[in-house]
């Protein structure tokens, strides 16, 4: 039996939205600490565990959808070549994994894992199908990783953190709204019927403005608020510029429906990240 299967449906590209985890451990400061940050190692790895069981799970709800979908229909399930009571049994390996890691870390994180994916049961079967709730739903999936990580440490979680977290997240999950709609065109309500609700080109268009507006302005006044000082403004221009690439490819190149192939395949954007992290970790461990 072949396991490349089922390393594609735990979607390891999508592993990159769990780095969230490390923002704790970033920001205060104790990436030099050893226990701290094996601390931090477990819950990203446990959260890359329990995001693949969601996967699994979404992919066992909508396997019919998939099958209609341009790109989707290559999915494992969809494409058939992993059966239903397989992809079960390996999304409860999954999840026990993932709790199991969570417990060996504190109850805070295993409590926040459990919420993680009892809101993702929600989601798959009921609040992916109302209007604006499906976006916020996979916003706060990002601001329970940085939780999550905040109580790995344990720190208490930056409300500044959070807000910019949830704004980033929003912003993303509105521009793969946007570009799912561009993909599947006139079959977009078939595939999934939420996506009717966005098919006004100049509502999506309006959400992304404000929200992308939000986040920069919250991303700029977290700057005065960090324990670096008010240094951090100068790590301003990356993320205005990683914005605003991210803007150019959604409307221009009609990309961002996979926030994960971006960051690993567009080097502009990749470029401001890394500089960004690059310039925040200076001014925040360099005196």
């Amino acid at each position: 039996m072949s396991i490349v299967p089922y390393v594609k449906l735990s979607r390891p590209k999508q592993w990159t939205k769990n780095l969230f985890v490390f923002g704790a451990l970033f920001f205060s400061r104790q990436m030099f600490e050893a226990d701290k940050v094996l601390h931090a190692l477990l819950t990203f790895v446990a959260f890359c565990l329990i995001s693949s069981a969601v996967y699994v799970l979404n992919d066992i709800v909508d396997v019919e959808k998939d099958r209609q979908h341009p790109k989707k229909k290559h999915r494992p399930l969809a494409a058939g070549t992993i059966k239903i009571p397989g992809a079960i049994v390996y999304g409860v390996l999954l999840l026990a994994g993932a709790l199991l890691l969570a417990l060996s870390i504190g109850w805070q994180v295993t409590a926040v894992l459990l919420a993680y994916f009892v809101m993702n049961i929600l989601y798959s079967f009921w609040l992916k199908h109302v209007v604006l709730v499906d976006v916020f739903v996979i916003a706060l999936g990002f601001v329970f990783r940085v939780t999550a990580g905040s109580y790995a440490l344990p720190v208490d979680p930056s409300e500044w953190l959070l807000l910019c977290t949830l704004l980033l997240a929003l912003f993303l999950g509105l521009s793969k709204r946007r570009a799912e709609l561009l993909l599947l065109a006139s079959g977009a309500k078939s595939h999934r019927k939420i996506l009717d609700e966005y098919s006004d080109d100049k509502l999506i268009d309006q959400l992304i403005s404000v929200v992308s507006a939000a986040t920069i302005m919250a991303y700029a006044l977290y700057t005065f608020n960090t324990q670096a000082g008010t240094q951090m403004m100068y790590t301003i221009p990356f993320v205005i510029y990683a914005i605003f690439r991210y803007l150019f490819l959604v409307y221009k190149r009609e990309r961002g429906g996979e926030p994960a192939n971006i960051l690993l395949g567009d080097k502009p954007f990749l470029a401001a990240c890394v500089l960004w992290a690059l310039t925040a970790f200076l001014l925040i461990y360099l005196p």
